[in-house]
């Protein structure tokens, strides 16, 4: 089921930042107590091969993260130990040094259960062990929720393994948000900082389309 337009989960969980310092974290609080966006974008395994290109495109970006109010948290299911070898690992031997906000290790995956990005593809009941046998990597998927001040998200995605994500799309849906919340306007497609956007009325329908639409 979708969260967008619902309150993201009150779960608390580990984190990890560039220090090595472990800490509690409430995603939804720390939005609401803030009054800051939040982009947590989770990836399947540290010191694998599409995931620290993303967690360097995160970096990359992130000063124009910050200039929209925004908090950047990268997750996984990794202890916070393996977090911390793959952050003092050199970029040439496939680590992520030098990435500085805060990575979730949620190890007993209470928060990527409860959003259900989690790469089970089956559960099977053993009778004779009493236990369940599980198919697939318990992971989780390429998923990015973008939650707002009041801790409501306005957009999930999830991509499969071997895809990575396009960071400057997440620029410009927190620019489409943020353009909502300030001026009550609507963001028609492909919409980016700079254009028109429209009135939500028949008016503003015809007017944008009249005037932009071939």
């Amino acid at each position: 089921m979708t969260l967008v337009g619902r309150k993201f989960p009150s779960i608390e969980v580990n984190a990890i930042d560039e220090l090595g310092d472990t800490f509690k974290i409430n995603i939804l609080e720390k939005a609401k107590a803030e009054n800051k966006k939040v982009l947590l974008f989770w990836y399947p395994k540290d010191f694998t091969f599409v995931c620290p290109t993303e967690l360097f495109a995160f970096q990359q970006n992130l000063s124009e993260f910050e200039k929209r109010n925004t908090i950047v948290i990268g997750a996984s299911c990794d202890t916070a130990e393996v977090h911390f070898a793959w952050l003092n690992t050199e970029k040439d031997n496939g680590g992520i040094e030098g990435v500085t906000y805060p990575i979730v290790s949620d190890s007993n995956r209470n928060l990527a259960t409860a959003l259900g990005i989690l790469d089970i593809m089956k559960e099977d009941y053993n009778e004779e062990t009493n236990s369940v046998v599980l198919e697939g990597d318990n992971v989780t998927y390429r998923a990015t929720y973008l939650i707002d001040e009041e801790g409501t998200v306005f957009h999930e995605s999830i991509n499969h393994m071997p895809l990575g994500r396009n960071v400057n799309e997440f620029l410009r849906l927190v620019d489409a948000y943020t353009h909502v919340q300030e001026k009550g306007e609507v963001c028609p497609a492909n919409w980016e900082e700079g254009k028109e956007a429209m009135n939500a009325d028949r008016a503003g329908v015809s007017d944008y389309l009249a005037n932009h639409v071939n």
